[in-house]
């Protein structure tokens, strides 16, 4: 497994810790759409949540959230919102999960609800 590929697995085990942490049921991981990949789909009460993680091991180049463009952003959308139609979901919205550190390290994760 390359290098970014470790930290994204890594980045994604920490947001779904961090969820169901805090209560949210986990219903999917890397869940595909003709608009790409949506990496956490989670729910909380009525709420369907798609949740995009990002990772960095140092913010050499930027937050992890800095790196949500506005492509990115529509990518997003586009993967929500086909999701959402495909399984009849009328309550949902996107959130943003940064994390930051090392496998193997205490991470510092920083959570945005309604990102985009």
């Amino acid at each position: 497994m390359k290098h970014n590929q470790r930290i994204g697995k890594w980045g994604e085990d920490t947001a779904v810790d961090y969820l169901t942490g805090r209560g949210y049921e986990i219903v999917a991981r890397n869940a595909r759409t003709p608009y790409g990949e949506i990496d956490v789909i989670a729910r909380q009460g009525d709420t369907i949540i798609f949740v995009e993680v990002k990772a960095r091991t140092s913010n050499k180049v930027g937050l992890p959230e800095e790196s949500i463009t506005p492509r990115k952003q529509g990518h997003m959308v586009a993967c929500a919102e086909h999701y959402a139609a495909e399984h009849e979901i009328d309550h949902w919205q996107i959130d943003v999960i940064a994390i930051e550190g090392n496998p193997g390290s205490t991470p510092k994760v920083t959570y945005f609800e309604n990102a985009i």
